[in-house]
């Protein structure tokens, strides 16, 4: 064992310091994907990676990925990361943890002169959110091959921008292809976005894996028309329905109560005004559980309600499903890592499944991946007020620089017994 330690009061600096690229008045970050802020902030992380050695390249979704040579360059790189984009309503916290603590995983081992076997990689992974560009993930999914090169770029935002005119627009498109960059591994440290490690009072949640995950998009179209001079049984109020949907949305997650999650989080209301009938209304929908077989139940069961409110509203209308992304379980051996490490550090630890959804779930379709969670306070995310402490970054960093160097010597001993034998 090496004894080494990462720098606390640095790598809380470097999230505050990236805190005010796109900081808000309340404390909080909105830094959407592909925007002006997001820019500012992938400069900086060029230039603190290249500052720490590493060499910096991106692919055709904007990825980032900053390489530290190892003993061995022929094996494929161990990364670290997460995401740099937030919330329209972000904290500081959310994404930008993993990726800053890999950044002081490899400050530490340069403080040490220490060179690891394999090469060393930090992540950002573009429009991990999803709030501008949905779905979530996109770039990992771009890069994994769940998505084509022209289902990433083709997405567009709210105000009919797609992916790839805003990633051309702030310059940050590269030239890999998907699965250009080879991953040996990847651990991602990120905040537990849930209130179960505070509450039992652990260090560490040891991710075991994440639930899988269904989005949609539904529309209903009515017509708009004068709310004094329409009436009543003579409208096409396409809000009445979208109400029953996002009713029946809630139905469904309390029906697979505990473990399932629905929500619909986004409704767009047009014209929205105060006289005139809702011609139109778009909502999202967000429903989760660890089991896939119960989330098909929850979708077949979304798609009668859809039918069945759709018929009986008068109006036309659509359900498009937008991200199926299934049940994923972690690599044991990436587990072990964590754990091990948990345990050399005497940090109280549980093992947990994620609720929500990570770039780690698509890097699980390429490479031996697993997640290390510290708590939230309040359970909170995605809000100003997020907060993790100093003490919990610092020993969420210190965990994953303990759990990549214990990968990468199993992995080097590994291939020196393969080659004797």
């Amino acid at each position: 064992m090496t004894n080494l330690k990462i720098r606390g009061e640095r790598l809380w600096d470097s999230l505050m310091e990236t805190a005010r690229i796109g900081g808000t008045p309340d404390g909080g970050i909105r830094r959407l994907t592909l925007s002006e802020e997001d820019a500012r902030v992938r400069a900086w992380f060029k230039e603190a990676v290249e500052a720490a050695g590493m060499t910096l390249s991106h692919d055709l979704f904007g990825n980032m990925f900053a390489i530290r040579p190892g003993k061995n360059n022929d094996l494929p790189p161990i990364a670290m990361g997460s995401h740099l984009d937030t919330q329209p309503t972000g904290g500081k916290f959310d994404g930008v943890l993993g990726v800053l603590a890999g950044l002081e995983v490899i400050r530490t081992l340069n403080d040490a002169g220490l060179e690891t076997e394999a090469p060393l990689m930090v992540v950002n992974w573009t429009n991990e959110e999803g709030s501008r560009f949905s779905p979530a993930m996109l770039g990992s999914g771009g890069f994994a091959g769940v998505y084509s090169a022209d289902q990433v770029n083709g997405r567009r935002d709210s105000e009919g921008i797609s992916f790839g005119d805003a990633l051309e627009a702030i310059g940050w498109r590269g030239d890999l292809p998907p699965k250009g960059q080879p991953i040996g591994a990847m651990f991602e440290l990120h905040i537990e976005q849930g209130p179960i490690l505070e509450a039992e009072g652990k260090d560490i949640g040891i991710v075991t894996g994440v639930q899988g995950l269904r989005w949609y998009e539904a529309v209903f179209e009515g017509r708009a028309a004068h709310t004094g001079s329409t009436p009543m049984s003579m409208r096409q109020n396409a809000l009445l329905p979208a109400a029953d949907l996002i009713r029946a949305v809630d139905a469904i997650g309390l029906a697979h109560a505990p473990d399932a999650v629905a929500t619909v989080g986004h409704v767009t209301v047009s014209p929205n005004s105060n006289n005139v009938i809702p011609g139109e209304v778009r909502l999202t929908i967000d429903m989760r559980h660890p089991r896939d077989a119960v989330l098909a139940a929850m979708d077949a069961e979304l798609q009668s309600a859809f039918a069945r409110i759709l018929a009986a509203s008068g109006v036309s209308g659509a359900l498009t499903p937008v991200s199926d992304v299934a049940a994923v379980a972690f690599d044991p051996d990436c587990i072990d890592a964590v754990r091990q490490a948990t345990a050399r550090m005497g940090l109280s630890a549980r093992e947990i499944v994620s609720g929500a959804g990570h770039d780690a779930v698509h890097i699980a379709r390429l490479a031996p991946t697993t997640m290390i969670f510290v708590p939230s306070a309040g359970g909170l995310s995605h809000n100003p007020a997020e907060s993790t402490t100093f003490d919990e970054c610092a020993a969420g960093a210190q965990v994953l620089l303990e759990a990549v160097l214990g990968y990468d010597r199993s992995r080097a001993e590994a291939l020196r017994e393969k080659e004797t034998d």
